[in-house]
């Protein structure tokens, strides 16, 4: 990822997560925050019942039920006015050991209320939006199991700005683990237009699908293709009857587990070395890799096998179609083809002895 992508990503970088999913409605956070405020203030009313012998009321001298309630909403809520006081020392006893721990409880319960259903949820939101209009050429990432975890591990090894990925998942768990990886993350449905909209998914770079289903994989990538018409999109299919549906619903890579396990386990049949050479090449701590890339300039009119990035040329995409080193259409690279090729990882051979 460039640098001029990696700074247009600083702003979320720093204000995640996007967005999280309450675990309660609004309405019944409320109520459970008043509750609690309105239970203690009833301790203390009933405290103050039982030990009212030690008030005085100023006015008429007599201490009712209803000058209780007045007495206790006036002491829990303010410093009181004085009309009303305690004067036996048992009084004066209770209220400073219990109603002033009471007071200071539901004073943080009404002003923590405030803050979180006021101004956090205005100052989240307009920081949301924030980090929305920054959301560009960034990979999305919908679902976070095992799959989707390795991936983003994957791109984190071979230098993607972890501020450059977005995880979608439905799971706490899930999103809590993305974020501690220093992805953005996002805890809601990804197959809802809404969730997916919320990620400037039109403006993703590419969007890799993993949902444990390939029912639910494949509803995820109709409803991108559908927000998303260019978006490249990869999706993990384990039937192998559901990779054509996944293809029809708009992934441009289909890649099922059980048929890559099956290859490495019939190159192991064939060859001692065959499995780990596709296994070094899948993975970024191998001494090879592939790398798919545009043609440069200098390339256009040499064949395959004479890159200026001294790869080995395998493949080139022309017009959507795959051409092999040895077919004709290979011999000379045009703009626009994109090349499949082998590259040395410096770095890992450094690592291995004797590489």
């Amino acid at each position: 990822m460039s640098k001029k992508s990696s700074d247009k990503f600083q702003m979320q970088h720093i204000f995640r997560p996007l967005k999280r999913a309450s675990k309660w409605p609004i309405w019944a956070d409320v109520i459970a925050r008043l509750s609690v405020a309105f239970f203690l203030i009833g301790i203390v009313v009933l405290v103050h019942w039982i030990d009212r012998a030690g008030l005085k009321d100023s006015h008429d001298g007599h201490i009712s039920f209803l000058d209780v309630v007045y007495f206790t909403m006036i002491s829990v809520t303010t410093t009181g006015f004085g009309d009303i006081a305690p004067v036996s020392d048992r009084s004066r006893l209770i209220e400073a050991v219990i109603v002033t721990p009471i007071r200071i409880m539901v004073l943080f319960i009404f002003v923590g209320t405030a803050y979180n259903f006021v101004l956090k949820r205005t100052w989240e939101k307009w920081r949301m939006a924030r980090i929305q209009a920054k959301l560009t050429n960034h990979i999305v990432v919908l679902g976070f199991g095992v799959s989707g975890s390795e991936a983003v591990k994957e791109l984190i090894a071979r230098g993607t700005d972890p501020g450059c990925i977005v995880v979608i998942d439905q799971s706490g768990t899930r999103i809590e683990q993305a974020e501690a990886m220093g992805c953005n993350v996002l805890q809601g449905d990804a197959s809802n237009d809404d969730t997916l909209i919320d990620v400037q998914i039109a403006r993703a770079q590419a969007v890799l699908v993993s949902a444990g289903r390939d029912d639910t994989s494949i509803l995820m990538v109709l409803t991108v293709r559908h927000l998303s018409p260019q978006v490249p999109i990869s999706v993990v299919i384990r039937a192998q009857d559901n990779e054509l549906l996944a293809r029809q619903a708009g992934a441009n890579n289909v890649i099922n587990p059980v048929s890559f396990t099956g290859l490495l386990l019939a190159g192991s049949a064939q060859g001692a070395h065959v499995a780990d050479y596709m296994a070094d090449l899948a993975s970024i701590g191998g001494r090879v890799q592939l790398r798919e890339r545009q043609v440069s300039a200098e390339e256009i009119g040499r064949s395959i096998d004479q890159l200026a990035s001294a790869g080995r040329g395998l493949r080139i995409y022309r017009g959507g179609k795959p051409y092999g080193f040895w077919e004709t259409e290979a011999q000379r690279l045009e703009a626009g083809d994109m090349v499949v090729e082998v590259i040395r990882c410096e770095e890992c051979e450094a690592s291995v002895p004797g590489g």
